[in-house]
Formats: structure tokens, sequence, C-alpha cells
């Protein structure tokens, strides 16, 4: 349990290799659209790179509305750095790293370090930082304000009640809200390295969404990649395949240093 006193069971588990000495850690941010989705099965091929793992559960849009899976993810990360030595990993350089919506979720983590209004106060670490020194979006939805006009009718199907559902009313009606909840619209200076990919086929969430993200990211000369995934629709095998694993590890490990 990360939290303290709330109605959701805030879990974690924590995937390390038995030789593993002191890795740096991964937060995973499951998907589900908002909606559903768990902490299970979280993908595991970054372990064999040199890190630790922690896959969470948070609140999904059903039980509570945005920004509470904000708040539970900042949580979460806090009571992972203030217990690093008891779980062993370092606690200096911790990645986020989700897919779809939970990629939405981990790049609005990774852009609101030291948010006020987005850090929350749920746990026993509230003096523990949230930040986190490297963030990995896969296709994650990053402008609630465009989204809608780059989506396929297959898209606007998904979206337009998970996004409600996620508000807590139609997006139209909580513009402020939507905003705030936009990735695009947190990045400043202060934010970390950030590796997106995004399939070229991907007909749930637009690709021009991780594009509006690198490019607000190139407007703050932050460092940013994107690999684009030929064929690739969402949710794709290929998100996991070493090749691509590979490139991820290689650009935190120039980024962070490892």
């Amino acid at each position: 349990m990360y939290g303290g006193a709330t109605d959701k069971k805030l879990e974690l588990d924590i995937y390390k290799l038995r030789e593993q000495s002191n890795p740096y850690l991964i937060v995973w941010i499951h998907g589900g659209a908002w909606h559903s989705g768990s902490k299970e099965n979280p993908p595991l091929g970054l372990l064999g790179h040199g890190y630790a793992l922690a896959s969470i559960n948070f609140s999904l849009s059903t039980e509570h509305i945005f920004p509470a899976q904000v708040h539970e993810i900042k949580a979460a990360i806090r009571f992972l750095r203030a217990n690093a030595s008891k779980y062993g990993y370092q606690p200096d350089k911790i990645i986020i790293w989700g897919s779809s919506s939970g990629g939405h979720l981990a790049s609005l983590v990774a852009t609101t370090n030291n948010n006020k209004e987005l850090e929350g106060n749920i746990g026993n670490y509230t003096s523990s930082s949230s930040s986190v020194q490297a963030c990995i979006d896969y296709f994650g939805p990053t402008n609630f304000l465009t989204i809608l006009n780059q989506s396929t009718p297959h898209g606007l199907n998904v979206r337009l009640p998970a996004l409600a559902i996620l508000l807590g009313k139609p997006l139209d009606q909580v513009t402020a809200l939507a905003k705030l909840a936009s990735p695009v619209y947190q990045v400043d200076a202060d934010d970390p390295p950030m590796f997106i990919a995004h399939g070229e086929q991907d007909v749930q969430v637009p690709i021009n969404q991780s594009i509006e993200l690198m490019s607000a990211y190139k407007s703050k000369n932050l460092k940013v990649q994107i690999e684009f995934i030929p064929n690739a629709g969402h949710s794709d095998p290929a998100y996991f395949k070493k090749e691509l694993l590979d490139k991820v590890d290689k650009f935190l490990k120039e980024s962070i240093a490892i």
C-alpha cells in the first residue's frame, strides 16, 4: 500500500532480477482509456537492461475523476523514492513509462514536476519529491483541446465517452480542466527527457498527439526522441520488441547518465 486512508486500494508491485544491484527504477502506468486496466502483467523487457520496475494501481475514472489519477501516481513516486533503500533501487533517477491513457498520465506527471496543483497530499511521504528524471510515452493523448478534430470515427467513439468520464463532464464543458490535463500545455524548460513512440497506423490515438508533444519539447530546447513505428496500430506487439526497447535503453542511458 503506497497511499493513506482512501476508498481505493493503492497498491504496487516491484519487479527486479535477482542479480540486479541498486538499479534505477521505472514506474509503469497501465492503459485502458482511464476507466479500465490494472497493474497486472506489466512489460518487463527493460529489466534485462539493468532497471527495476514498479507497476502501480490508481483510481480508474469510473471511481474518481481527474486529477485523482495524477495525485495518486505522484504519491506512489514519493513512496517509492522514500523506500528506495528498503526495496533495493536508486532513488535519484526515477523514470515513468506508460502506454495509451497510461502514456498520457506518464507524460503529464513528467511535465508537472513540482506543480502544486497536481501534487496532492496522499500518503505518508509528502515531504519526498515526486519528480521524475525521464519519461517514456507510448502513443498517449497529449492535447485534449485538439484530439477530437484529429480523431477517426473509431477514435471518437472511444474517446468522447472516455474523456467525459475522466473529466466529469463532456469535454466542451470543462475546457480549463482539459487544458490542465493536457501535457502539451504543461511543458516548460525544466521538464525531463522524453522518449515517444507511436504507430503510423494508430486509429485510436492520433499520431499528431505525439507530434504535438515533441514540438512542445523542441520549442523549449528539451531532449526528446520520437520513434514512428511502421505498420503498427494501437497496442501493437512491435512496441515491446527488443529493437525498440534497445532504443529506449540507449536514450535513457544517454539522457540520465546511467
